[in-house]
């Protein structure tokens, strides 16, 4: 099997036209980064309001609730009801969209409410000590601190659309997943393992840039790596450098 699975991504023939892996893979990308995306704009600016708030925390256990629902089942019901009722390829990439979206929302939104609910209640007095507004403690304060959750949640979803963004070629659509639905239904083997591969090696890849980014813009100071710092003095650094930025 294992030279099977070589032999197949070391054959020219798969890295070359409309179906070759680069071609898959950007697709693959595209959808992930366009749910990613779309799970954002709805879910970091409700954890936000959340934690900064304390109310709607209803939000947070019913968006984990949406965990245990079957993302393959709920696909093929949403394809069954949208598809007559939409023309074109929408009909079969809405339905997709829509199902990993529902499926990166939980990771999304329990970072952003979880960094901005673990925010030290010092840091927020002394922010508003200095006569800043409850949307600048937000912005100023409470965000940055709240960054090393927040991108882990980011990570966390991204991983899960990867690989999960697979499912869509049960309804037609490209990516990766077409590598597995063709070699089970061909019985090749070796081109639906090397296809697990891609999908795999890619969610490393992307929770590698992703953890790169972490490091960039996350403040040494909240963070906690000071060695033999104590913990009123990793405290004071955090506290200082949320309000600093």
């Amino acid at each position: 099997m294992i030279a099977g699975i070589w032999q197949w991504l070391s054959d020219p023939a798969n890295w070359t036209g409309p179906d070759g892996i680069p071609v898959r893979t950007l697709e693959h990308l595209r959808y992930s980064l366009i749910v990613l995306l779309a799970a954002a704009v709805i879910a970091i600016p409700t954890g936000l309001y959340v934690g900064h708030t304390g109310r709607g925390r209803w939000l947070v256990t019913a968006a984990n609730a949406l965990r245990a629902v079957p993302t393959l089942g709920l696909l093929f019901a949403l394809s069954l009801w949208l598809g007559p009722k939409i023309h074109g390829n929408l009909a079969f990439s809405l339905p997709s969209i829509i199902v990993l979206v529902l499926l990166a929302i939980p990771p999304l939104l329990a970072g952003a409410y979880a960094g901005v609910e673990a925010v030290d209640p010092a840091a927020r007095d002394a922010a508003r000590g200095m006569g800043m507004r409850p949307g600048e403690v937000l912005r100023h304060v409470e965000l940055p601190v709240s960054l090393p959750l927040l991108l882990s949640g980011v990570r966390a979803a991204a991983l899960q659309v990867i690989a999960t963004a697979t499912i869509a070629a049960y309804v037609g659509l490209g990516g990766l997943g077409r590598f597995l639905l063709d070699g089970l239904s061909l019985a090749d083997y070796p081109a639906t393992a090397g296809g697990a591969l891609l999908v795999s090696a890619l969610a490393l890849i992307v929770d590698l840039v992703l953890a790169a980014v972490t490091r960039l813009v996350v403040s040494p100071g909240l963070t906690g790596k000071y060695r033999g710092a104590s913990d009123v003095d990793i405290q004071t650094s955090r506290t200082a450098a949320a309000i600093e930025h």
